[in-house]
């Protein structure tokens, strides 16, 4: 109990996302680490013949900054009141997470179209295991996104209570900061 007498320790919905979200921030962050180690000890990177990376790339990063700003956008529209009107905004979103992976698609073939997959190295390995751990956790991202979309549709969600909404948004906004910081490595590193 808080001095005022009302109880401030998180819900155990809240508690869990933390959890999960520290978790991430371990599983990424280690990926991040191990990716720079290997670039560090290369003597020639990218490898010869390799393309740079994708020019899709920044527009999947455009996809997934909107997507963060409608999500928070049907957030914000919950928490004054319009829940079944944010459901508007989580559809987009939704959307918005959909179009990220059908460009992240592209994204991927054009190197597989360059036969960088037949000849493997640390450099396209990169690329593949981060892009593709990142887009594994936007597909998790979209099952509950999708939930939260219908829910707010019916208008389930109202100011007082909408938990589930914020779980999804800070996951979702959790998304958006992982895959700028994995842009800006490879970006850098390349």
């Amino acid at each position: 109990m808080s001095p005022s007498g009302g109880d401030r320790s998180p819900s155990t919905g809240r508690l869990g996302i933390y959890f999960l979200l520290a978790a991430l921030v371990m599983l990424f962050g280690s990926s991040i680490v191990g990716y720079l180690v290997i670039r560090s000890r290369a003597t020639v990177w990218p490898p010869p013949g390799m393309p740079g990376l994708p020019r899709g790339m920044w527009v999947s990063t455009a996809i997934i900054l909107a997507s963060s700003a409608t999500i928070e956008h049907a957030r914000s529209a919950i928490r004054h009141g319009a829940g079944k009107a944010s459901g508007t905004g989580m559809a987009v979103t939704f959307l918005l997470g959909l179009a990220f992976l059908a460009n992240q698609t592209v994204n991927w073939l054009g190197p597989v179209a360059a036969q960088i997959a037949a000849k493997p190295n640390v450099y396209t390995f990169g690329f593949f295991v981060l892009t593709g751990l990142h887009a594994a956790h936007v597909i998790g991202g979209l099952i509950p996104l999708g939930i939260v979309t219908a829910r707010a549709r019916a208008g389930r969600y109202t100011a007082e209570s909408h938990e589930g909404a914020d779980f999804v948004a800070l996951y979702w906004h959790f998304l958006t900061i992982i895959w700028v910081v994995l842009f800006a490595v490879l970006l850098i590193t390349e």
